[in-house]
């Protein structure tokens, strides 16, 4: 069974910063692209930055500048930095990837249960 296991989440003061990672687990070959999602109750998931295997990178335009992605193959983990915190980045943060599963050898997506990041002061 493979698993995705976000950590990192909190509450944090406008200009702050929190880091998000997501540990990927179970029984799998290799991870092709991973990304973090957002979601506020009431709105649609919303993409906020991607990551391929190769370690090339996109951005949702509200991040710019302010978060970066990156991941660590060895450690099958991603993570993504967050600084310059405005309380409309409050969400719960959302891990996602695209694994290839050994009992099968098919590739799937998962996605990690979810983290609270709220910014207020």
């Amino acid at each position: 069974q493979v698993q995705l296991v976000e950590s990192g989440g909190g509450l944090v003061q406008p200009g702050g910063s929190l880091r998000l990672s997501c540990a990927a687990s179970g029984s799998f070959f290799s991870i092709n692209a991973m990304g973090w999602y957002r979601q506020v109750p009431g709105k649609q998931r919303e993409l906020v930055a991607g990551i391929t295997s190769g370690g090339n990178t996109n951005y949702a335009d509200s991040v710019k500048g302010r978060f970066t992605i990156t991941r660590d193959n060895a450690k099958n983990t991603v993570y993504l930095l967050m600084n310059s915190l405005k309380p409309e980045d409050t969400a719960v943060y959302y891990c996602s990837g695209t694994l290839q599963r050994r009992s099968d050898s098919r590739w799937s997506s998962y996605w990690g249960q979810g983290t609270q990041v709220t910014v207020s002061s």
